[in-house]
């Protein structure tokens, strides 16, 4: 069964910031776990190019819609190239093949009843690309989000009957699994059961924009055209525009990751239309908190934006992902602190877990021919580390599917740290003085190196560059083919080669503020 996993599409007013890349690296740990796992993964990513934002972005800049559009583009796909991200479509809604299936969607919305015609009248903010809900005779009202005036509408457009659906709305969010996590699910209840009123799908003063089939001069509004992006990425295998495929190429998504902020459209007015079009709706979707830095609000005016780009020059991936994966709880807000960044990286990646690595390594090598010893009692089913080392393993399967990264990461962190602690105890170096030990420290440096490699392992959805250099630390070809045969205790063949050990992580070091 395919596993179809989404991204928002990102804006394409402005190049990335930390908010796109840390939804689209949380993303990407999934597809590479569930791929893993053995999974048919389809990970869908890109970009929303239409808009009256775009349009006016780009005349400030002297530019037409469309080049601002590719360039703007290229960014996102340059960025997450150097980012290692997995993503197996990447969409542009100002993709030929996207028109026709907004189209077509739009039709079978109409035919069945679900578009109307009739006039929008409110405060709308250019920026959120939505109407407000601030009452007509406000005076000046400001956008909480962007912190600019709102804009006064008064126009014909067409509309979905979002009122058709109260109902069956009510029912889909009070399913337990499909808004995540369970405390953004009663923000959606509380805005459905206030009544759901017919939304504006059409605009009838922007060109930049997709023309609506059998009326003229309106053009779609930018959230309708842009969450069909989803199909039209699936329907990007080299085959027809048929919605009447979609079941065959990946659809439903079983996840549907996206920011809180944009959880209203995706958990009610998008499995709405869905319905109205006779398609599955998607199994689950997640809602995640936002970022702040040293906890505040991050912006341009007040000059603490952090640069995706930068980071990754200046941390490298590994750093920043192991950072966002494992310090925020993935689903609630999180703070960006460079003093905690800084101690996490080298706490857990370089000492814990490098350390680890390389002294027990380099003991393995001193003692044992440069090789792995013999496994000896190492392989004993109540092994203290091969006990910590099966917990580690299930409890990491268990929370990566529900995006509990956090958990995965501290369970993998707290077996590399009973295995530091274990190498203490022992004190290896102290028995070797000792004649007639050598079996019993090898069966223990034996027992540390197999932690490493399971850490090794279990690190790759998450940091999968230091996962490939633990590994090949430890005389391995990279990732296994089967990693669910790999990951069983005792493995890590005895007598297998050990290179000249290396940091696997390097410390880091910033002597300047990000």
């Amino acid at each position: 069964m395919t596993y179809s996993l989404t991204t928002p599409l990102y804006y394409v007013n402005d190049k990335p910031h930390l908010g796109s890349a840390y939804t689209t690296l949380a993303c990407d740990a999934l597809a590479r776990f569930q791929r893993l796992e053995g999974r048919d993964v389809i990970f869908i990513t890109g970009v929303d190019e239409h808009g009256q934002k775009i349009q006016r972005t780009a005349a400030d800049r002297d530019v037409s819609p469309q080049e601002h559009c590719d360039r703007i583009t290229q960014s996102y796909r340059s960025l997450w190239h150097r980012w290692g991200i997995s993503n197996d479509r990447f969409v542009r809604t100002t993709a030929d093949r996207h028109l026709p299936l907004v189209q077509d969607f739009f039709r079978r919305c109409e035919a069945n009843g679900d578009i109307r015609i009739g006039r929008q009248t409110g405060w709308y903010c250019v920026g959120c690309e939505e109407f407000k809900d601030d009452p007509a005779e406000a005076n000046d009202p400001i956008c909480p989000i962007h912190q600019k005036p709102l804009e006064w509408r008064d126009e014909e457009n067409l509309f979905f009957r979002l009122s058709n659906f109260q109902e069956r709305i009510e029912q889909l969010i009070n399913e337990p699994d499909f808004i995540a996590p369970a405390n953004r699910r009663k923000e959606i209840q509380n805005f459905v059961a206030g009544g759901l009123r017919d939304f504006s799908i059409s605009r009838v003063n922007v060109s930049w924009g997709l023309p609506v089939p059998g009326h003229s001069g309106h053009t779609f509004y930018v959230w309708f055209d842009a969450l069909l992006g989803y199909l039209t990425a699936l329907l990007d295998d080299g085959g027809d525009i048929n919605l009447d495929r979609l079941t065959d190429v990946g659809w439903p998504a079983q996840m549907q990751v996206i920011g809180k902020d944009i959880l209203r459209f995706h958990a009610v007015y998008w499995p709405a239309m869905l319905m109205s079009a006779g398609l599955p709706l998607p199994k689950k979707v997640f809602g995640h908190g936002f970022l702040t830095r040293e906890g505040q609000k991050m912006g341009k005016s007040l000059g603490n934006v952090l640069d995706p780009e930068l980071l990754l020059e200046r941390c490298g991936s590994d750093a920043v992902r192991w950072y966002l994966l494992r310090d925020i709880q993935f689903g609630d807000d999180g703070d960006f602190q460079q003093q905690r960044f800084t101690d996490l990286v080298n706490n857990d990646l370089a000492n814990t877990i490098g350390n680890l690595l390389n002294r027990t390594a380099s003991m393995a090598r001193k003692w044992f021919n440069d090789a792995v010893p013999p496994s000896g009692s190492a392989t004993t089913a109540d092994h203290p580390l091969r006990l910590q080392a099966e917990k580690a393993i299930s409890e990491t399967r268990a929370a990566m599917p529900l995006m509990a990264f956090q958990h995965a990461s501290e369970s993998v962190l707290q077996l590399a740290i009973q295995a530091n602690g274990y190498l203490n105890e022992r004190a290896p170096w102290s028995l070797m003085k000792q004649d007639g030990n050598e079996s019993v420290v090898g069966s223990d440096l034996y027992a540390v190196l197999e932690c490493c490699r399971i850490v090794g392992l279990l690190l790759n959805p998450l940091v999968p560059d230091l996962s490939l250099r633990i590994l090949e630390q430890l005389g391995q070809d990279g990732m296994p083919e089967n990693w669910n045969d790999s990951l069983v205790w005792g493995k890590l063949a005895s007598h297998q080669s050990l290179p000249k050990p290396n940091p696997v992580m390097q410390r880091l070091e910033l002597e300047t503020p990000l």
